[in-house]
């Protein structure tokens, strides 16, 4: 049974789709006016281990998760650079893309874009309309009547009288009232837009989701997931005009993931500590990241800092090392294992991996007791260990692709692999300080000599 935490209720449940077997999953995406940073990465990864466990747990997955491609940030950058705002957010959809790709990040089953969904952004708005529950200003705008929908604040457990404390309708606004929130923003006729009933314009950012999950998902789906931040206003706004508009629950179960923190302070262009996923990448290995991100629980702030990659390092480091020397390839992995039954109580468990890693841990050390006992048991174990890591995105690569690799180290293989020989030769020779000052030569390329009985392997020191 799998339980998740429900930000509506703000309880754990037992998950139950509404089709029996299969799951329906809406994601709110990036808007693509720049780079993606550690904190996109950071829900980018969350969202992925939840669907790549869902379809370990042998549920039929359709994730959808967007893609903002239209948005004020988007054409003011434009704006600034001097060109097509289409030409723009192709240029950071591709880069979003690579770096997906390189956190190992699976790909959405549906990735819509909400400048292919105009028609039915201007369809719901008008429905909107036609039920009392949007209206349109004299200036073309259209925006959602907050006080007519009763169920406002059910998700971010805020009181419309709260909210109308300290709000403001802000200079050009025309609204009712200042807590409404705006569907269609009308637009110069010499700016972006698109036609519509109320004259040219574009839409709001709260109504693409509505639009995008609802035309992708149908009216009613199982999850809707994102980050805190989103939690309010944006999908308080998604529930409000999506539920107006169509009369039935919007979403089951609404997951969030926590922040990720920068040496335990917001990550901020203003601060200095604003980084993208390709600038960590030029010094750091990405499963390292990926492990990083996903070590804490999906719902806990992560602290990104030197120190909690090189916990991430070495925690990867343990794994590899057990694999290493390993022959997996006619190993079968164990079936109903002490071990995997662990694993998917963690995971069941709102997705817990932190106690999921802890099994691996017991798994890697199990390995290496059995590696001088029993061969075979070690190989099963570790056909394993490889499995479930793949519901995690993680351990994919061949043991020594990861030991003998280190984006921050300059790697020579072919003078490591001769200088060892040179050592062993010279072991063999009984020549003792040939060897130390050989070993101290590949300490300095920041090389981990490991001696067995089977000869000498190596690793790159992390």
């Amino acid at each position: 049974m799998i339980v998740i935490y429900n930000s509506l209720t703000q309880q754990k449940e037992e998950f139950k789709p509404i089709d029996a077997g299969r799951v329906r999953i809406y994601v709110c995406g990036i808007t693509t006016y720049d780079y993606c940073h550690l904190g996109h990465a950071r829900m980018l990864v969350a969202f992925d281990v939840v669907v790549r466990y869902l379809r370990a747990r042998g549920l039929e997955v359709t994730y959808v998760r967007n893609i903002t491609d239209i948005d004020d940030k988007i054409l003011a950058r434009a704006t600034e650079n001097n060109e097509l705002f289409s030409d723009l957010t192709a240029r950071f959809i591709d880069a979003m893309h690579e770096d997906e790709t390189a956190l190992s990040i699976l790909p959405p089953d549906l990735e819509p874009r909400a400048t292919a969904h105009i028609e039915q952004i201007i369809a719901m708005t008008e429905t909107l309309i036609a039920r009392d529950f949007a209206y349109r200003a004299d200036n073309g705008d259209v925006y959602f009547a907050v006080t007519r929908f009763p169920d406002y604040g059910k998700l971010s457990k805020k009181k419309l009288d709260e909210l109308l404390e300290g709000a403001r309708i802000a200079v050009g606004e025309l609204k009712r009232d200042p807590r409404d929130f705006v569907l269609w923003k009308s637009s110069p006729d010499d700016g972006v837009g698109w036609d519509s009933p109320w004259g040219y314009g574009r839409p709001g950012w709260h109504i693409e989701c509505s639009a995008m999950s609802t035309c992708a998902l149908g009216d009613n789906f199982d999850i809707h997931g994102g980050g805190t931040d989103l939690l309010f206003p944006h999908h308080e706004n998604e529930i409000a005009q999506s539920e107006a508009a169509t009369g039935t629950k919007f979403v089951n179960v609404w997951m969030h993931n926590g922040p990720l923190r920068i040496d335990d302070e917001k990550m901020s262009k203003s601060l200095g500590n604003f980084f993208t996923v390709r600038e960590v990448l030029k010094s750091y290995d990405a499963e390292v990241v990926r492990h990083l991100l996903i070590a804490s629980h999906y719902r806990s702030p992560i602290n990104y800092s030197p120190q909690s990659l090189q916990q991430s390092a070495s925690a990867l480091e343990r794994f590899y090392i057990a694999l290493q020397d390993l022959d997996l390839s006619g190993a079968k992995s164990l079936t109903n294992s002490r071990f995997e039954k662990a694993f998917f109580s963690a995971m069941d468990d709102d997705f817990n991996t932190p106690e999921a890693f802890s099994v691996l841990f017991e798994m890697a050390k199990e390995i290496n007791k059995l590696k001088a006992e029993d061969a075979d048991s070690a190989n099963q174990v570790g056909a394993l260990l490889v499995k479930l890591g793949g519901y995690l995105g993680i351990l994919q690569q061949h043991p020594a692709e990861f030991l003998r690799s280190a984006v921050s180290v300059d790697i020579d293989a072919a003078e490591i692999e001769q200088l060892i020989g040179a050592r062993e030769q010279a072991r063999a020779d009984k020549d003792w300080h040939k060897a130390d000052q050989i070993r101290d030569q590949l300490t300095a390329m920041k090389v981990v000599v490991a001696d067995g009985a089977d000869g000498s392997s190596w690793r790159i020191e992390r």
